[in-house]
């Protein structure tokens, strides 16, 4: 009877202890976000002045639950898990609401503004695995050290570009002439020629083809409407160089980085300099094959990225001016031409 008893006792305790434990985030994922997060801390100011201010707030999305972390203001609907000292922050959790494949930095917390890095983990977005899956946070944690700026909001309103829409949506859902044959064909042709210009060697071989290429994107400008030209060009700033960040990050954990022990021993780990190839390949690929029509606003990612490198040939000294002189990489292209022009380069 007393072992009946026992028995009865300690099942009712293993069920109620079942019940309400709390969820943990798994050593993978712990070990995946801790190196984005030393990454950030390491290198970020090399790549970009500033950005180990920005905040790094992100909120993982696994099967069943979300985990917040490195946010200073979760909602009444987080859970505290207590602090996490190889994040070296408080986490919190609560029952998933976001897609699991997401990967994206949006102010997705409720009653705060602060960018926050939602995403899935790894093996459930495009990532795929651990070392292209911390690049690709990272890519987004650009995203976030570019919202922070103190006047960014003020200024995106200022494109005028909302057409009344307050949810930011028209960000993704602008009414791009994509599907435009002119458009299309004219764009199709200024990826070839910034794809050459960039493959260009030779003094005089590359100012060539650079002048042909801003002759180029003069005309193509003429194509659109003010409003069309704004547009694309505030996707280049800002997805197009959030791409170009992820390969300048990847390409200098590469060479001037050691990965964690623990990171390093992962099934999935992969060298930083693959991912930088990989990424940089990727540019390329896409500026040959990619069809505007087909890829709409994903189509400005590749290319404002190979701006981007370009800009690093002509003048290094360009990131100065990226948050001075917002949206529109034209003006630095310009610029930086016509200094080079006064070098007699």
């Amino acid at each position: 009877m007393k072992l009946s008893l026992v028995v009865i006792l300690l099942s009712t305790f293993q069920f109620v202890s079942a019940q309400t434990s709390n969820p943990a985030l798994t050593k993978v994922d712990r070990i995946r976000l801790a190196e984005a997060f030393r990454i950030g801390d390491e290198l970020g100011d090399r790549v970009w002045k500033h950005w180990r201010n920005a905040p790094f707030a992100v909120l993982l999305v696994t099967p069943e639950y979300e985990f917040l972390i490195r946010h200073p203001q979760p909602s009444a609907d987080f859970s505290p898990l207590g602090y996490d000292r190889t994040l070296k922050s408080n986490v919190f959790f609560r029952k998933r609401t976001q897609r699991t494949d997401l990967l994206a930095a949006m102010p997705a917390i409720k009653g705060s503004s602060i960018s926050t890095i939602v995403v899935g983990t790894a093996e459930n977005t495009s990532a795929r695995a651990s070392t292209p899956w911390v690049v690709s946070l990272l890519h987004e944690h650009f995203h976030q050290l570019q919202s922070s700026q103190s006047n960014y909001y003020a200024e995106v309103n200022g494109l005028n570009l909302s057409r009344g829409d307050q949810s930011g949506m028209w960000m993704l859902n602008f009414a791009f002439p994509y599907r435009s044959a002119e458009v299309q064909e004219r764009f199709a042709a200024l990826s070839r020629l910034l794809l050459d210009t960039l493959e260009a060697s030779g003094q005089a071989n590359f100012s060539n083809q650079l002048a042909a290429y801003l002759e180029a994107r003069r005309a193509f400008e003429q194509t659109l409407s003010p409003d069309d030209y704004r547009y694309f060009s505030f996707q280049l700033w800002q997805e197009g160089i959030a791409r170009y960040t992820e390969y300048k990050i990847a390409q200098l954990a590469s060479a001037q980085y050691k990965p964690a022990a623990k990171f390093r021993a992962l099934e999935d780990f992969t060298l930083f300099e693959q991912a930088a190839r990989a990424t940089r390949e990727r540019i390329y690929d896409q500026l040959r094959t990619m069809k505007l029509g087909d890829a709409g606003r994903t189509a400005f990612y590749p290319f404002g990225a190979a701006e981007g490198l370009l800009l690093d040939r002509i003048n290094p000294r360009w990131r100065e001016r990226y948050f001075v002189e917002k949206f529109d990489l034209g003006r630095y292209l310009r610029a930086a031409n016509s200094s080079r022009r006064g070098r007699g380069e």
